[in-house]
């Protein structure tokens, strides 16, 4: 098996290939921890603790609620949240009654809203005061039947709860909420509901979870219809992954939000698995992070490449203690050398590079954290998950160190596209996902993605990988953020563009880029054209939209 698989030389000893995966409703990773530690604090929000008890006596309520308001099990329930205590019982609320959960972004307008509500057929929807009027706008071209409404100020400790409402009317904010017709207040639905015991039984093999829509960077955003086994298998394989995870023992800081599919399994998931204690962050606000660091002692921090580029470069980072952190897993974009290396020399923790998607629950592949890595790669696939490296028009795979289209297989890849059969069909055969992701495995068993398929340039025969570039450009002193697209040239077909954001005082000149570009770069690679920027669109996981600066581009 270690020919065919030569990653597994490298795992470490207190990591097996392969492990059994539990069969039962997701809900239960709360359970079974409320059970084991009941008066361990599960969430930490702003001041104010939750239990493992409380958080399972509310959940249990929130399903009980759902079930009251006629809610069948396999219906779907949106949840427009930021991370907050109401998102994380909602969450498994639904899951214990048996219906789907559809994590809705907060920032959607309302033609995104309408599309992905109605695409799920979403009948409940909770959200925020501050969200009420989007939602009730899109109301009516969906099919909700129900909009619960909670706030921020439900779990603030006094005299915060009461002070937030004031601070935000002052701030301009419309906190009004009409209730009746449909609409009811998520604390008041609580306090009337049963909190008797309930986590049905579900075929974890078939019964879907999460609807889980794609980011829409490529296109309309499809749903991913993730299974219960989906999601425990990738729990599972990541909590495996960390084995110097303790029960009960570690503090896990939500930075990145749980309605992305990496924060809801490497944050939500694994902290409630693992017993720990989930800090939740509302809103990516770096004094915060900060300032949390330094009081809570987080020791699990999940993040994007942004979040630790905020962090190395602010100017406090020195006059805080950050060592508490042991293990970061850096998702959703390449992360650079440089801040690697910052990192973990400011925090004596390790910092390492994973991959996933979110057809896969979504995490794929990772660097061992405390054994044997490599730089710039995205480590080795996961226990019981197989990797090949393929030509993308035959399906032959390709030799060793050859770049080629990365396809996966493993418990946690999806069921399908929801209501998307033909799409379905595209990506997912005889078992192995298309990821459309290029790359390539050296002899070790270590992967390396070069780029979006979508995203490869073409410029003048040359077929051209941003990363390549952005790598060069991120070693540049005076840089503090990069990114390369394709843009259109009448002579070349594509020429390359980079899109770049300088630290704050410094100065570059397109003939200095050039430069140093010509230095490190093969002469077709060097960027035609350079716009130096403010700052560069992202998701709110902090991926860089290169559809969006695109998109700008044309319409100069």
């Amino acid at each position: 098996m270690r020919e065919s698989k030569p990653w597994l030389r490298h795992y470490p000893s207190e990591v097996a290939p392969t492990y059994e995966y539990p069969k039962h409703n997701l809900a239960r990773l709360l359970v079974d921890s409320a059970h084991q530690f009941p008066e361990r604090p599960a969430l930490y929000f702003l001041g104010k603790k939750l239990s493992y008890r409380e958080l399972l006596h509310a959940s249990y309520q929130f399903a009980h609620v759902l079930m009251d308001l006629g809610v069948r099990p396999g219906e779907r329930v949106s949840i427009m949240l930021p991370n907050c205590p109401s998102a994380i019982i909602a969450y498994f609320g639904t899951l214990m009654m048996g219906g789907i959960v559809v994590m809705t972004n907060p920032l959607y307008v309302e033609r995104e809203l309408i599309h992905q509500l109605s695409d799920s057929e979403a009948v409940v929807i909770v959200t925020l005061d501050l969200l009420f009027d989007r939602v009730q706008k899109a109301k009516s071209r969906t099919f909700l039947r129900h909009v619960i409404v909670t706030s921020i100020k439900d779990y603030l400790p006094f005299p915060k709860n009461l002070l937030y409402p004031i601070k935000m009317k002052k701030d301009g904010a419309k906190l009004d909420v009409t209730y009746g017709d449909g609409v009811y207040a998520f604390k008041k639905l609580l306090r009337a509901a049963s909190a008797a015991p309930i986590c049905v039984d579900v075929n974890a093999d078939d019964d879907i979870a999460l609807l889980q829509y794609t980011g829409g960077t490529t296109g309309l955003s499809k749903g991913v219809m993730l299974t219960h086994t989906n999601l425990i298998a990738n729990t599972y394989q990541t909590s495996n992954w960390c084995y110097q995870v303790q029960p009960g023992g570690d503090r896990f800081l939500g930075a990145i939000p749980c309605f992305h599919v990496f924060g809801l399994t490497v944050l939500l998931n694994q902290s409630m698995y693992r017993a720990g204690m989930l800090i939740l962050i509302p809103k990516f606000d770096i004094d915060m992070i900060l300032d949390t660091i330094h009081k809570l002692k987080p020791t699990i921090f999940p993040g994007a490449p942004t979040m630790y580029v905020a962090l190395i470069n602010h100017k406090r980072v020195k006059e805080v203690d950050i060592s508490s952190i042991n293990v970061c897993v850096s998702g959703s974009a390449p992360l650079p050398l440089e801040v690697q290396e910052r990192f973990e020399a400011l925090t004596g923790g390790r910092l390492i590079e994973g991959y996933g998607l979110t057809e896969a629950s979504p995490v794929t592949h990772a660097n061992p954290i405390w054994g044997f890595r490599k730089i710039m790669s995205i480590g080795v696939p996961f226990p019981d998950t197989v990797t090949k490296v393929v030509d993308s028009d035959s399906g032959e795979e390709m030799p060793i160190g050859e770049i080629g289209e990365i396809i996966i297989k493993g418990p946690q890849i999806m069921k399908g596209y929801w209501k998307r059969e033909q799409e379905t069909a595209k990506t997912i055969k005889d078992g192995w996902l298309y990821t459309g992701d290029m790359g390539r495995m050296d002899e070790d068993g270590f992967f390396s993605i070069v780029d979006r398929k979508k995203d490869l340039i073409i410029a003048g025969g040359f077929n051209i990988y941003p990363r390549d570039i952005e790598e060069v450009l991120y070693e540049h002193p005076a840089i503090l953020e990069a990114a390369v697209a394709g843009v259109p040239d009448e002579y070349r077909g594509e020429t390359v563009k980079a899109f770049i954001v300088l630290r704050e005082g410094m100065t570059l000149s397109e003939k200095e880029l050039d430069v140093w570009c010509r230095e490190r770069l093969a002469a077709y690679k060097v960027p035609r054209k350079v716009e130096f920027r403010q700052s560069l669109p992202k998701t709110m996981i902090g991926k860089v939209l290169r559809r969006q600066l695109l998109e700008e581009e044309v319409k100069q």
